[in-house]
């Protein structure tokens, strides 16, 4: 018979993991209090949050939603790294703490609709974000704008400044 606590503890995982893009399983043995604490201000930085519950309990929590993938995952230590955002930022915070930090692993994670291994993480992890992706196709597509202006305008120049010469000349001509 499950207590009322438990029941509470799923009701609310349920509604967390309502609506993420991102969720990831990461093993905290051998971590410090302090880390922890570190590694939950990080995350809340790119609006994440890192939850420890009990597995029996996350993957009843997760039942038949599309995260039930995840369930295999569930063995040990394992905390939950949870994102409505980018989550392009939310794997690169969690590589950057994993790389000072050993003793975090990242065991599995859903990101839209996929599973991805530590691996397929680390590749997420490796792509700029998402604001850099933006500057960079509106660069893209600026430069070659910029250079039909240039050659538009360059008629209206060349007219000028032959206009502007033959001014000159006359001035002089007539001098």
């Amino acid at each position: 018979m499950p207590t009322q606590e438990k029941v509470e503890t799923i009701e609310d995982l349920k509604g967390r993991l309502n609506g993420v893009k991102t969720v990831m399983l990461a093993e905290y043995r051998g971590l410090t209090v302090a880390q922890l604490s570190d590694f939950r201000k990080q995350l809340r930085a790119v609006s994440a949050e890192y939850k420890i519950v009990k597995n029996r309990l996350a993957r009843l929590a997760i039942g038949t939603s599309e995260l039930q993938a995840l369930g295999g995952e569930l063995k040990g230590p394992t905390g939950l790294i949870l994102a409505k955002g980018d989550p392009v930022s939310v794997a690169k915070a969690v590589h950057t703490f994993a790389k000072t930090n050993q003793a975090l692993v990242i065991k599995a994670g859903f990101v839209d609709g996929q599973l991805l291994q530590p691996n397929g993480l680390k590749a997420l992890a490796d792509l700029p974000s998402r604001e850099t992706l933006r500057a960079q196709i509106v660069g893209a597509l600026t430069g070659p704008l910029a250079q039909l202006v240039g050659l538009l305008q360059a008629p209206q120049r060349e007219l000028v400044y032959v206009l502007e010469q033959r001014g000159k000349q006359a001035a002089q001509s007539a001098q």
